[in-house]
This record gives C-alpha cells, structure tokens and sequence, in this order.
C-alpha cells in the first residue's frame, strides 16, 4: 500500500511533466516569447504536487494503519489505477482541445459530456485520426498502469506508535502539497499564471487540475433568472441598451452591446490613465462626503481640485466586485464576480484589453499577493502585460498581513509612471492599495495615532496620508500632464444594516484629476461602471467596446447599482427598487443618509430593475461580453 503509493507519486510527475515538456515543444514558440521552459515548468510542479497529493491523501494517511491487510492493499492498487487512467486520459485529450480551444481541456470538457451522441458523432466524423492514436495511447497507459498499481504486495504491519506518528507526518506533507505554499492562501491558477498567453498559463496547470477547478467553480455561476426570475431576452436587450443610451435594435446583433464609443476630449496623444482602487475606503469615513469623522482630509482635498462625485455608489462589497465594475464596467450579479469565474478567463472585455489597440501598456499594481482572488490570472488572460506585487518590491518600508504598505505601492507607481515619460509609451495602470483592511496593520511614525493604533479609523487615516504623500509627488513629476487619475474606492467596510440594501454602505469616493480636468463638484447618482467609459473619454481614446455604463462627459445616468448578497438594487433617483431572491419586488423612497419608505411598486421601474440584473448573467454565459474578432 506504501510502496505502491509512492510508485504512483513518482510516476504521476513523470507523466505530468512528461505531457508539459511535449506540449512546450509543440508551442515552443509562444513558451520561448513568454520566457521560456523555467516559469511553465516551476509552476506546473507545484500545481501537479497539489494534484497528487490530492489523489493519494486517503490510502497515503491510512497506510501506516491498513498496508498490512490485504483487502486495503488490494482497494488501493484499484483506485491507483483509476486515478493513473483518468489523469493520463487528459492529458491525452490535451493536444486536440488545444488545437480547437487554444487551452488545457476546461468546462467545455464537462459541459460536453451532456451532449454524448452530438460530441462522439462531431470525434467520429472530424477526429478519426486523433481518436485512433488517443486510444491506442490510452490501452498503453491502462497496461502500464495495471503493472505498477495491481496486486500491491501487503506490508508488514507497524509497531502500534509508530502509526499515529506516521499518519500525522504523512498529512502535514499531504496537507501542504495540496496548499501549495506556506503563505496565507492556498494555490490557484491564478499563483503560477506568469504570461498574459492565457495557453501558457494553462500549461502550467494539469488538465484534471484544470478540469476540477472548472467543475468547483462552475458552482459559483449563479444565473439571475433563477434568482429574481426571467423576461424574453429581446425585452432585456431593449431595456438594457436604451437605458445605456445604445440603439436598438442592435448594430451588431450577436454582441448587442458592442458599440463605439468617441471620445470628448481630443487630444494630440492619449492621456495615461491610472485608477487608484481604495482599500474598503466607504464614504462614511470623508467628512467631504457626509461622514461623522474627518478622517481623510487629503482626499477631501484632492476632491476640491478635480472632478469630484459626491454620489457614487459601488457595486458590491467584495473587492472583486469593485475590480470587475472598474476594470471591465461589467455590471453585479448575484454569482461571484467575474474575476473568479472560469468563462471570463479569456476573452472578456477589460479597459487594458480595449485600449492595447492604442499601443498602450497596462500593468497592475498590488502591495498583496495578485493571485488573492485570481485577480493576477483574470488580468494576464484579459489585456494586462505587467503585473507588480509583493515580491517585486525592494526593499518595501512595511509589509503586514496583506502585503507591502500602501506608500510602498505608491512608491512603486511613481516609478513606473516615471518611466512611461522616458519611453514616450501611453500606459494604464491598476492600483490597489491594501492597507486598509484588518487587522489594520501600518507603519508607525506616519500619522497621529488616536486611541488604539490597530483601529480602522487610524488605518483610514494612514492611507489618505500615504494617498496625499503619492499627490504631492505626483504634481511635480514629469506624467502629471499627460495622466488622467481616478481615485476610488472598491467598496465599505463594515457593510451591514437592518435594510433589505444598506444603502449608505455602498456610497463610496469617486475624484477624477490631473492633465486638465477642471475642479467640479457632481452630486448627479452615479455606479462605478460609469467610471470606465469616463476615462477613455478623457483620456481622449476612440474605443469599440461591450460596456453599458455611462460616458459622464456625456450624461448622466441618475441610477446606481447594488448587489447585496442575494438581493439587488437598482436606485433610481429617489426610488430604490429591490429584487428578492424567490419574492416579489418592492420598493422605497430612498433619502439620505438612511431613511427608506415603503412605496407602491412602479411596474416600468421594477422591470428596467430586471433587465439590468439579468443582462450580465446573460453576458458571461453566452460569451458575449467582449469585441468580436472581426471589428
């Protein structure tokens, strides 16, 4: 049981490995683009360790208790070979769903095995060839399997401390191959993604790695229509697109909402742009906006000077939720967001993949671990060239809990703007700080502490002060003209309250400056998916794209959109409609701060409501949230 456990481990990397360096070899020259052989096959290590130890975690802990006895010897020579067949059947399988998918077998593999007599008809007619070498590789993997892992000799039996000794050392080794790091989140795609190749990064990865992942998030796809119920499709096209301000019907029919948007602001060469995504940074903590505390005086004076919206409103309360409406404009769901979800890996519509048609280089920015939350592979796989996290930082002044402080990120971002003057290149930078998060950790001497250091409060205070520090350096750099900034953050902490939406909670900063925008004050109802389309008009970029939030150079949308938990509000003006899960809608006369007053539903309202929830389920399951190829 011992023996035959350990065979299997050594010559699963075998095969693992084996399968990778043929499948560098047939793409040696996207592997070689991307940095070559070291990156692939470091991180395909570590993924096929978690695999393993995945496959083996049960007969490998057991076997200091059971190798003796002859039925567990027996059970386990059988799972071996079950798991020796089916993770050597992918890898088989991988060469043609590459040459037809461009990655790794995936979800499609899954949802394909709905479909037998459709999916063996299309192999019978079309793959003859691969399916005649598939099974032939397949009876040579079934017989190697058979002589390694059948009838695995019983073992002598342990002496009766040795058992628990070896059982408990063998699941701390299990243990830690699955984690696949001793840092504080377990490994993902996302960890040993290192290209913005989306093929290499699936390299990487196994195929039943791959296939699993996709299983276990397919879980987490939520659609909307089963949640808060379903309309005719041409219904929620209309609804959606004329809310935009889109036409309908549609210019192109299949991506209704693919459109060109001009820009306002014309200009001899693009601006930069930069978004600066505040950590949990509600608007309940700027005086400027109504809250109780004047805790960050540096960005209520940084509003005063740019373009400052007194309503703005996230779409969430996960970070994730405010990286996909920043990042990609895309509206809430009640699944998880985008970043996360395995169909948005590729092809999904990202300011960076929208403006690389206009030379710019776009980078991301994270005092943290970028692959928290799979933000570093959904960024690779959808325009991003560069990312910089926490082991790019020299020589960081703080590093806590959740990574490099944010005057560290700061710093990092003054230096690679710095560098786009001196080689002359437009560039779109993601930054996201991370110190305002528990357990509010930050360097002393900053700030003026105020009771217990380790509070939220003083944490608010050390990022304005970090933020103001980045300002004042900014102003004087040589970008400060040709950079359009935003400053906003990706939703509340402490979003709680006894209302079906607590809408103070969503109500955040939003402060566009730089170049040459003009100090305003814009009380108008405003959603962090209107903030993208702003910025390209700013930066005075013409740009095809699927996003329905607003140009506000343009107009003004007077509506937000939350996704709280299972419930959904749209605000419109004074009345915030609610959709609940299984229910029928209601809604309030919404004031501020929190008052909310139960009105009689407006049936046009509820439905725009509707449309607005179910277009972007609609979007990501039917791929459509991206620019066909051929416009």
């Amino acid at each position: 049981m011992r023996n035959a456990t350990l065979i299997f481990i050594l010559a699963s990397f075998l095969l693992l490995v084996g399968s990778r360096l043929a499948l560098a070899a047939w793409q040696w020259r996207r592997v070689r683009k991307a940095g070559g052989l070291r990156p692939l096959l470091w991180g395909g290590l570590r993924i096929d360790a978690h695999q393993i130890a995945v496959l083996v975690a049960l007969p490998a802990v057991l076997s200091p208790w059971l190798a003796h006895i002859p039925a567990a010897a027996v059970a386990t020579g059988i799972w071996l070979q079950v798991c020796w067949v089916v993770l050597g059947f992918l890898e088989i399988a991988t060469p043609a769903f590459i040459q037809e998918y461009d990655t790794r077998p995936n979800r499609l593999f899954v949802e394909y095995l709905k479909h037998p007599r459709e999916v063996s008809g299309m192999l019978w007619r079309g793959y003859k060839r691969e399916l005649t070498g598939a099974l032939v590789a397949l009876i040579v993997l079934v017989v190697i399997g058979h002589a390694l892992f059948s009838n695995p000799p019983v073992e002598a039996r342990w002496s009766w401390w040795l058992m628990p000794v070896g059982s408990l050392a063998i699941l701390a080794a299990v243990i830690l191959a699955i984690r696949g790091t001793l840092g504080h989140r377990p490994i993902n795609p996302s960890t040993v993604a290192y290209s913005n190749d989306g093929l290499l990064n699936a390299l990487a990865l196994n195929s039943l790695y791959n296939v699993f992942y996709a299983i276990y998030s397919m879980k987490h796809e939520k659609s909307a229509g089963a949640v808060y119920g379903r309309m005719p499709g041409e219904r929620m096209q209309e609804i959606a697109l004329t809310c935009a301000g889109l036409p309908y019907p549609p210019a192109i029919a299949t991506h209704p909402s693919v459109h060109v948007q001009t820009p306002t602001r014309q200009r001899s060469r693009p601006a930069n742009i930069v978004i600066i995504l505040e950590e949990s940074l509600g608007a309940q903590y700027s005086a400027a906006l109504g809250g109780a505390q004047d805790l960050t005086p540096h960005l209520d004076a940084l509003a005063r000077q740019g373009w400052a919206f007194t309503r703005a409103y996230a779409t969430g309360t996960r970070s994730v939720r405010g990286l996909e409406a920043v990042t990609a404009g895309f509206l809430p769901t009640p699944a998880q967001a985008v970043l996360k979800l395995p169909a948005a890996q590729r092809g999904f519509f990202t300011l960076a993949a929208g403006l690389a048609g206009h030379g710019y280089h776009s980078r991301f920015i994270y005092g943290g671990e970028s692959h928290f939350d799979n933000m570093k592979g959904f960024f690779l796989g959808n325009g991003f060239d560069e990312i910089v996290d926490l082991p790019d930082f020299k020589n960081p002044a703080f590093v806590g809990t959740w990574g490099a402080s944010d005057e560290d990120m700061f710093t990092q971002l003054d230096a690679k703007l710095r560098a786009d003057v001196e080689s002359n290149t437009p560039s779109f930078t993601l930054a996201f700080s991370v110190s305002n998060h528990s357990p509010w950790e930050y360097p002393a001497g900053r700030i003026s502490v105020q009771g217990n250091p380790a509070t939220v409060e003083n944490t608010v205070r050390y990022a304005d002060w970090a933020l103001g520090q980045f300002f004042e350096r900014a102003r004087q750099a040589p970008y400060w003209e040709d950079t359009i900034f935003l400053i906003v953050a990706d939703h509340d902490s402490r979003v709680f309250g006894d209302t079906l939406i607590p809408v103070t909670h969503f109500h955040i900063p939003a402060v566009i400056l730089g170049a040459d925008i003009e100090a305003r004050r814009d009380d108008s109802i405003i959603s962090q998916i209107d903030l993208p389309p702003t910025l390209l008009s700013l930066a005075g970029v013409s740009c095809t794209h699927p996003m329905l939030g607003h140009d506000l150079t343009r107009s003004t949308p007077n509506r937000a959109i939350m996704q709280y938990e299972n419930n959904y509000g749209y605000m419109k003006g004074d009345d915030l409609l609610v959709l609940l899960p299984g229910k029928p809608a209601v809604q309030f006369r919404y004031s501020m701060p929190e008052t909310f007053e139960p009105v009689s539903v407006n049936p046009a309202l509820a439905e725009e409501a509707l449309a607005h929830a179910l277009w972007p389920s609609w979007a990501y399951r039917e791929t459509r949230y991206c620019v066909p190829v051929d416009n």
